[in-house]
């Protein structure tokens, strides 16, 4: 198992990391990724927990690695573990961070200052400009 003091995270997708479009990969969900990388470098262990199988789970899987997070585990405890239907599917992780919570999802700002007691640095999150602002340069270029 794993040997951190941190807590292990199951992690689900649609809806979580991304919009919910199932089958297809909605847009990422505002700072998912962002806070997700923060935390695997601060010492959490991150498992990918979804409904998503076959060849849609390997699309999410490859989704994310191409944002720059892989996943201790996807669909299971630990990376060796066998699918074995005569036993329980749920994971061993402390927490589970879903969509589908009571109260549903608190997005990840709050996620990240549930776990460390912080709130995301702004060195962390990229800034974008707002639509106010590209309004108003739009308007200064006329």
């Amino acid at each position: 198992m794993i040997s951190n003091s941190k807590p292990t995270l199951a992690v689900d997708f649609d809806g979580t990391i991304v919009e919910s479009k199932y089958p297809k990969i909605g847009k990422p969900i505002l700072f998912a990724f962002e806070t997700l990388k923060k935390l695997q470098n601060e010492g959490f262990t991150l498992i990918l927990w979804t409904y998503r199988s076959g060849k849609r789970l390997d699309e999410a899987v490859e989704f994310c690695k191409d944002h720059g997070i892989e996943f201790y585990a996807v669909n299971k405890s630990y990376p060796e573990e066998e699918f074995d239907e005569t036993i329980s599917r749920k994971i061993a992780a402390d927490i589970f961070i879903d969509d589908r919570n009571v109260g549903g999802f608190i997005g990840w700002g709050n996620v990240y200052k549930e776990l460390v007691g912080e709130n995301l640095s702004p060195v962390t999150i990229p800034k974008k400009e707002g639509i106010l602002k590209k309004l108003l340069n739009k308007l200064n270029t006329k």
